[in-house]
Parts: C-alpha cells; sequence; structure tokens
C-alpha cells in the first residue's frame, strides 16, 4: 500500500529548507492545515513506517538520525 497525499506533502515539506525563525510552522499550518505539535506527531510516526524510508530515503534517514542525536541527549 501507498502512503497517502498529507504523508507525502509531509516528506516534501521536510526536504525543504526554512529561513528565518517560525517559517516552517508558517507553512504547517498553512499548506497543510495542521497544527505545527499535530505535524511532528505525525511526522515522528512517519520515519518509522518503511513505505516512507521507500518512497524518501535519504530525507527518512536524515530525520531519523537527527531523532537520535536528540534522544541521545536527554
Amino acid at each position: 500500500m501507498e502512503l497517502g497525499s498529507r504523508e507525502k506533502a509531509i516528506l516534501a515539506l521536510e526536504r525543504r529548507g526554512f529561513t528565518g525563525p517560525g517559517a516552517k510552522e508558517r507553512a504547517i499550518r498553512e499548506e497543510l492545515g495542521l497544527a505545527p505539535v499535530r505535524y511532528y506527531q505525525l511526522l515522528n510516526a512517519l520515519l518509522d513506517d518503511e513505505r516512507a524510508l521507500a518512497l524518501d530515503p535519504v530525507t527518512v534517514n536524515r530525520l531519523r538520525r537527527i531523532r537520535e542525536a536528540r534522544r541521545s541527549e536527554r
């Protein structure tokens, strides 16, 4: 089964670079219609989804490394 359009949009947003504070959160609200907290919940679940890894391995692996680094800092 393939990822849905919302999941693909989340990965596409993560591939983009954002300049300045609040730009990413604004894009999350305007483009996806999600609260940032909900977005990050969905993103975290998506990082554990093998379909996401198959679709965009570079982005998913980069985000997994960031997540692991943050977990190890705690």
